[in-house]
């Protein structure tokens, strides 16, 4: 089958297809006398593996190394586990700062009255400002 096809069975994008023949993450696709690529099944499972493994967040030398485990009967399972735990831990840390970016954004847009006049403290903060706290009063 052509690169479109390809890319529609695969979910995987015609241009990342072409990205990861160009950094071998794949083998080059055979070519037809027309010079279309031509990607049989094998191929096929090889991209969806390689959309998966993107979708749980590898990084492309993370997905190579998964993909010699893959093609490596004689594997051990816990090298395999070693990956996706360093990839949990990863996640877990970008969780954490993700949180802390909201908690800021959160904390920088309370302080802000968000009416006509021009001082905000969401802008001070962005210039290293620190952001001032509120200064509405709460009715008891």
């Amino acid at each position: 089958m052509k690169i479109g096809e390809a890319s529609a069975a695969s979910g995987i994008s015609e241009r990342m297809i072409r990205h990861y023949e160009k950094i071998g993450l794949i083998p080059a696709a055979a070519r037809r006398d027309s010079g279309y690529r031509d990607y049989d099944e094998r191929d096929l499972h090889t991209l969806r593996f390689i959309g998966r493994a993107r979708d749980l967040g590898f990084a492309v030398e993370e997905i190579q190394r998964l993909l010699e485990l893959w093609q490596d009967r004689s594997r051990a399972s816990a090298d395999v586990k070693a990956l996706a735990l360093a990839r949990v831990a990863e996640l877990k840390r970008k969780e954490l700062l993700l949180h802390e970016m909201r908690r800021s954004l959160q904390h920088l847009a309370a302080s802000c009255h968000g009416d006509d006049r021009p001082d905000c403290p969401i802008i001070g903060g962005l210039e290293g400002k620190p952001a001032a706290l509120s200064t509405r009063k709460v009715a008891n």
